[in-house]
């Protein structure tokens, strides 16, 4: 049978804090299989907020440790499918790895391809497929800024059922006033941006999917050069969106930031259409802005470095 509930979390995290952040996990979870869920997608950095702060390393964890533990005792105690990811050391380095679990045990993972931004200060790209076998058929995983890159399109294009997918998306800085204007754009753009990702995927691929997010404010730095010490406050607002998306790319059921945290779940049909996924021309999807598109490559190469020192200081 493939028609089944699913449900989608919507978040409210805290930096650093593992013990309300799984807290908080487990209520929504369980109040996800208290409406009949049987698939639980959980967002992207579901253990801890990123933003620049050395909280954020306190908070990597090793290959085992509570937070999958949660996921399979989730799985197994209530017979379900479950996934999100969080920062996870593996040797020398830490990626952002989305674990996929169910009644069995783990499943499978998938390390996210590339860091956001200043995520690279505290993690490493991986190579993963993102393509999982369960009893509900293959599972195609992706989280944030992959949703909007095509080589994600490409590869899960023919290779999956439906797809887990979750963001940790921030708007622009809401205290840095001298640039309001270019804020107020930058919002916008972010918006349009993220409320259109999960059914844009969706579109491509042909196929339902289930995306998890988070809201709330964001408190961090924002660093202008390599330096910790040189990043200036910076404030800004996760702004949302759990969707669930129909394999026809329609929205089916949303969650907006302005609703807090929370779950959204409908019953989807969760066969892929039968059509030929369509993999888009150029890097992204949909292309960031100007100011967005200089951000990008600014922090990734600002954050890399970050990352190196942290690693050299022993800070995860």
């Amino acid at each position: 049978m493939t028609i089944k509930k699913v449900a989608a979390i919507q978040m409210e995290s805290r930096i650093g804090n593992l013990d309300y952040n799984l807290s908080h996990v487990r209520e929504l979870a369980l109040e996800a299989i208290e409406q009949g869920a049987e698939i639980i997608a959980l967002p992207e950095f579901f253990t801890t907020s990123i933003a620049l702060d050395d909280r954020v390393y306190a908070a990597v964890l090793p290959p085992e440790n509570p937070a999958l533990d949660l996921l399979m005792e989730l799985a197994a105690d209530h017979n379900v499918l479950i996934g999100g990811s969080y920062l996870e050391k593996r040797g020398a380095e830490v990626y952002n790895s989305y674990k996929l679990v169910g009644p069995e045990g783990l499943i499978g993972h998938h390390d996210k391809d590339q860091p956001t931004m200043i995520e690279n200060a505290f993690y490493i790209g991986g190579d993963t497929t993102g393509i999982h076998q369960t009893r509900f058929g293959r599972v195609g995983t992706a989280v944030c800024w992959e949703t909007i890159r095509s080589r994600t399109v490409a590869r899960l294009a023919n290779n999956i059922d439906f797809l887990m997918t979750g963001s940790h998306w921030w708007t622009s800085a809401q205290n840095w006033t001298a640039l309001s204007s270019i804020g107020e754009s930058v919002d916008a753009e972010s918006r349009a941006t993220l409320f259109d990702a999960p059914g844009k995927l969706s579109r491509y691929l042909k196929v339902a999917n289930i995306h998890a997010s988070h809201c709330g404010k964001l408190h961090g730095g924002f660093p202008l050069l390599p330096m910790q010490s040189l990043a200036i406050p910076m404030e800004t607002t996760l702004i949302g969106e759990a969707q669930i998306i129909d394999r026809n790319g329609q929205i089916v059921a949303r969650r907006r930031e302005s609703e807090g945290a929370g779950i959204v779940s409908a019953t989807l049909d969760l066969r892929p259409r039968e059509e030929e996924p369509i993999i888009p021309d150029g890097f992204w999807i949909s292309k960031p802005g100007l100011f967005i598109n200089l951000s990008w490559w600014q922090q990734n190469w600002v954050g890399k470095r970050i990352y190196k020192q942290a690693k050299k200081e022993g800070k995860f």
